[in-house]
């Protein structure tokens, strides 16, 4: 043919002489529940921190981001650490849980809430939450705590969960543990940037601990943070997280303690990243009610509700799937948009119903277990609404395929 092709290739042009090239249709992205995102200065920030020669926990990127933590959550001292985890186990070691403790905590949250604890030896005493908010109830724990008074088994410390972005009613927490002498450590983890009754998350708490993991909604890539409004707690708890090294030339310690430094290189990304924080929260609840809008009359669907005391971030969009109403069960939802390559999740399960805190007590009626049963968490950060469109579209398909859309 004079084309300078080999016979092969000739052929296959002869065998096919009117035949387009075909192309590839890529497939749209995954939608992940809540992926990392850049605020713009990270990479100045790292080219800065490495620059200047500190990597290791210390310098001057770790009290700069401190005293980002502490505008951003209204708290007056905040050590940095390495996890939201490391936070908590510190947390309790300042309140001086030692085996055979009794630790009340929301049942409704991550293992890591309750873990150091019972690393520690305490015993878990899981409450309830309340349909209103989703958070820890307290009219149960008014009612739980009067009960341990009479029976002289106060709690060491209780513990509530701030959940999705949504915090718990924590002026009426600390006034029924405060009325018996019990602090609170709020795990405030997933709610930086909330309010309740005009107060940022934790406030009000003996001790509030935050995570910057990566799917947070401002993040360090990793790192946590204690606060509190007591200079000599965050002071110790620095010193602990720090392997507890005394005051000398040698190494010298009266205690033991935990590597639990924050990475300069962390601490930079996550100053910048609290930079964003108020454009986060407005979009996440743009997101939250986008969805609103679109699912607004599917029988059976009940978002997770806002009480008029508190302000989520909805750092997480949560729903129930009511199967009676909507025709279909939260699985099978589920099963749907991970089809569609949409990644959701369900609410997390109770601590009580885990085999890991077999034998612990639980106070409540059941509002935790029926939550995840029925609740879903959908896609909600940094997103097209086009995408967004993705995932409505899928769970209007689940309606209309029972009839009830």
């Amino acid at each position: 043919m004079g084309l300078g092709l080999t016979h092969s290739e000739e052929a296959s042009i002869l065998c096919f002489p009117s035949r387009p090239a075909a192309r590839a249709i890529p497939a749209p992205r995954r939608l992940h529940l809540s992926p990392p995102q850049l605020a713009g200065g990270e990479y100045a920030a790292l080219s800065a921190t490495l620059d200047s020669g500190w990597i290791a926990p210390a310098g001057p990127a770790i009290p700069a981001f401190e005293e980002a933590v502490a505008a951003a959550s209204g708290f007056a001292h905040v050590a940095a650490v390495s996890s939201g985890t490391a936070a908590l186990h510190l947390g309790y070691r300042l309140l001086g849980i030692e085996r055979g403790d009794t630790v009340w905590c929301s049942t409704l949250t991550f293992v890591a809430t309750a873990a150091p604890a019972a690393q520690m030896g305490a015993q878990l005493r899981f409450l309830d939450v309340s349909p209103e908010s989703w958070t820890l109830d307290p009219e149960l724990l008014r009612d739980a705590m009067a009960d341990a008074a009479r029976r002289n088994r106060l709690p060491r410390a209780v513990v509530p969960v701030d959940l999705y972005g949504q915090c718990s009613d924590l002026a009426a927490i600390t006034e029924i543990c405060g009325h018996w002498g019990v602090p609170v450590l709020s795990d405030s983890a997933e709610a930086l940037g909330a309010t309740h009754r005009g107060q940022g998350a934790g406030r009000g708490a003996r001790m509030a601990v935050f995570s910057f993991n990566g799917n947070k909604i401002v993040t360090a890539g990793g790192g946590g943070a204690l606060a509190s409004d007591d200079p000599a707690l965050i002071a110790r708890a620095r010193h602990l997280a720090t392997q507890a090294k005394e005051a000398a030339a040698h190494y010298q310690h009266e205690t033991t303690g935990y590597s639990y430094g924050l990475s300069s290189i962390l601490a930079a990304i996550g100053r910048v990243q609290l930079g964003a924080l108020a454009d986060r929260v407005a979009a996440r609840r743009a997101v939250f009610a986008r969805y609103v809008e679109a699912l607004a009359g599917v029988p059976g669907l009940h978002f997770m509700p806002e009480p008029l005391w508190g302000r989520s971030t909805r750092w997480l969009t949560a729903l129930q799937i009511d199967p009676a109403g909507f025709g279909a069960d939260r699985e099978a939802v589920r099963r749907a948009l991970e089809e569609a390559g949409i990644e959701s999740r369900p609410v997390w399960k109770p601590l009580h119903m885990q085999p890991a805190f077999r034998g612990s007590r639980f106070t409540g009626t059941g509002v935790a277990a029926t939550l995840f049963e029925r609740g879903l968490c959908l896609p909600s950060g940094a997103m097209s609404e086009a995408e967004q469109d993705r995932v409505v579209a899928v769970i209007l398909d689940c309606a209309h395929r029972a009839g009830r859309a």
